[in-house]
């Protein structure tokens, strides 16, 4: 993948602070968590939320909300929207409206599989037509060599997959309450080891841009 594309997005908009990312990232999760955990409550607190259904439907409903905000958010900041967080929303929106609409949490359960499953034939697919897609769905700001990104991708590509399997069992396998609590204390965990497991391989591939070349 070449540097002048990343620098290219990169330069989209003034970058957003890795905590602030995070929270962005996270947020709508806790909010998905905590409405399920606490669906009556909310349904006796505010009788309107109480009209979607019970505590998986509330839930979905807010969390839709909330995707829907961390994305404003990030492009009131930046003025762009990160192709993984865009897609990923697209899919809570119309799996969670048919959530709500059908009365059947079976279509929000089944969006982590959806969304995972579809970057995993994006990258692996990227791989096999000898493209490493990487950059584009992560928006990355960093730089490798050919080799690295290739590595990079498959690895990344192969854990998607491995993600949505999981999620297929999970959902499948447990109760909706333990299926919420793996999404969020499970997943996000798991994911997060293994993207610090990459450092090593990002650290051996990377390359320097032009600007951090030049010396002072």
């Amino acid at each position: 993948m070449s540097t002048q594309l990343l620098e290219k997005e990169g330069n989209a908009g003034p970058p957003i602070s890795p905590l602030l990312k995070l929270v962005l990232e996270l947020g709508p999760l806790v909010v998905f968590f905590f409405a399920n955990s606490r669906g009556e409550w909310l349904a006796a607190k505010l009788p309107m939320l109480g009209e979607l259904g019970g505590p998986i439907f509330i839930a979905t409903g807010l969390f839709m909300a909330a995707t829907a905000a961390a994305l404003l958010v990030s492009w009131l900041l930046t003025r762009t929207l990160p192709m993984m967080p865009l897609i990923s929303g697209i899919v809570v929106f119309i799996f969670g409206a048919l959530t709500l609409w059908l009365q059947n949490d079976t279509f929000i359960k089944m969006k982590p599989t959806i969304v995972n499953t579809l970057f995993g034939v994006i990258l692996l697919g990227g791989l096999f037509f000898g493209k490493s897609l990487l950059g584009y769905v992560f928006n990355a700001a960093f730089n490798l060599t050919a080799e690295g990104w290739r590595k990079l991708t498959l690895r990344w590509g192969v854990f998607f997959i491995f993600l949505a399997i999981l999620n297929e069992i999970v959902w499948r396998g447990f109760s909706t309450d333990f299926w919420v609590a793996f999404k969020v204390w499970g997943t996000m965990p798991i994911t997060i080891l293994f993207t610090l497991l990459q450092m090593p391989l990002i650290m051996k591939y990377s390359v320097e841009t032009p600007e951090e070349g030049k010396t002072p």
